[in-house]
């Protein structure tokens, strides 16, 4: 992202010797993708960010998926993963259950209370939706606050934390990226800022501001990466707690980004979705659909049409308002709909007439298009809903 931003004690020049107050040289690292070729951040640590002191196994939550086969259209019911019950004992990060996977992407949700230990994700960007609920997101470029509609978009390897706060439990829909994630190309210039038709802009991405130093030794630290085997996990003791960055700049950080700040693009006749997205990763886009005025053709049919994504699945979570394509479907809020290349798809019956006339949709849902075949992990298969395939048939088999 070239939206460049400096935060905390950095030197005059790059790669230079940088010092405390007490003449202690500080230790240079930089965070940087692609091979020294892409986005980088330079670190600014007070001690060495590679000295770690143990490496044991870390079992990751359960990863293993199932082929959508027979395949069908799927329901999920997200609400029904976590029961009150479980939600003081759960945290953001060891809590999360698949729902959907692929070789580029895993979707999970949680429903969690309790803070997160220290985690990195060497696979590759997390962006996680917050449903419900505020948190304080610590990381090694400082502090997030997240809130009610935020993706919080971290960085490849950033070392972070979750910390749920008030008295409602955070309700997170983590999408993981099997690489790096960023603005769809068409909306930004060839140097990288944003255009003028851009939905968003950096004025609505909110970086941390300072830096966040915290003391402690053989402080550990949960790491997701891969092997030959798949995707497995590495707790790293480090010898010094991670969170001692005196200060940074650069182009690579974590942010937010709030769904309310997303402007719809909208026609006088019904546009595709990708006038809805937010988000690229490899193999994958992220969409939001939010609130606003809808086709105003005299004739217009404001609904989606019937369409075959025949080089995608189609993943819609349903997270605020009331989805005019969908009424009588028993989708709801916590619903995700899983669409699969190979089947049409579109309005429940009486939906696609019964839209006629209306003029604003009070919607809001987090779309993921793949371009690859999705399965089903264990926490979409805990939470089906076995009618859905059915409904537009009118429950007929």
């Amino acid at each position: 992202m070239a939206y460049y931003r400096r935060v905390g004690d950095v030197p005059p020049k790059r790669h230079i010797q940088h010092r405390d107050g007490g003449g202690r040289l500080y230790y240079e690292e930089l965070m940087g993708e692609e091979g020294f070729s892409s986005d980088s951040s330079l670190l600014y640590h007070r001690e060495i960010p590679s000295a770690i002191v143990d490496s044991q196994p870390w079992d990751i939550p359960d990863a293993t998926t199932t082929p959508n086969h027979p395949l069908r259209p799927r329901h999920l019911k997200l609400h029904d993963l976590f029961p009150k019950e479980t939600w003081g004992e759960t945290d953001v990060v060891t809590g999360r259950r698949l729902l959907l996977g692929n070789g580029d992407v895993r979707i999970s949700y949680v429903v969690a209370a309790a803070p997160s230990p220290l985690y990195r994700n060497a696979l590759g960007d997390e962006v996680v939706y917050v449903e419900s609920g505020t948190a304080t997101v610590e990381t090694v470029f400082g502090t997030l606050q997240a809130r009610e509609g935020d993706y919080v978009v971290i960085p490849t390897s950033t070392t972070h934390r979750w910390l749920p706060e008030g008295d409602a439990p955070l309700r997170a829909y983590a999408i993981e990226a099997n690489g790096h994630v960023a603005p769809p190309k068409r909306y930004l210039s060839r140097f990288g800022q944003f255009l003028e038709h851009a939905p968003y802009c950096e004025r609505d991405l909110h970086g941390p501001q300072e830096p966040i130093l915290v003391d402690g030794t053989d402080v550990e630290v949960l790491v997701k990466h891969r092997t030959s085997a798949g995707v497995v996990g590495t707790r790293f003791t480090y010898a010094r707690h991670p969170f001692d960055v005196v200060g940074w700049d650069g182009c690579l950080y974590p942010f937010t980004f709030n769904v309310s700040d997303f402007e719809p693009i909208t026609g006088r006749v019904h546009q595709p979705p990708p006038v809805h997205q937010v988000f690229e990763g490899p193999g994958f886009v992220v969409c939001n659909f939010v609130p606003r005025k809808v086709d105003y053709h005299p004739l217009a049919i404001p609904v989606p049409y019937y369409h075959s994504n025949v080089d995608s699945d189609e993943v819609m979570f349903y997270c605020g308002g009331d989805y005019e394509a969908r009424k009588g479907s028993g989708i709801a809020q916590g619903s995700v709909s899983v669409h699969p290349g190979g089947i049409a798809h579109g309005p429940q019956p009486g939906a696609y007439e019964g839209g006629i006339g209306v003029e604003f949709f009070d919607e809001l849902a987090v779309m993921v298009d793949t371009f690859r075949p999705l399965e089903l992990g264990e926490g979409g298969l805990a939470c089906e809903d076995p009618a859905y395939a059915w409904s537009w048939a009118g429950g007929r088999r």
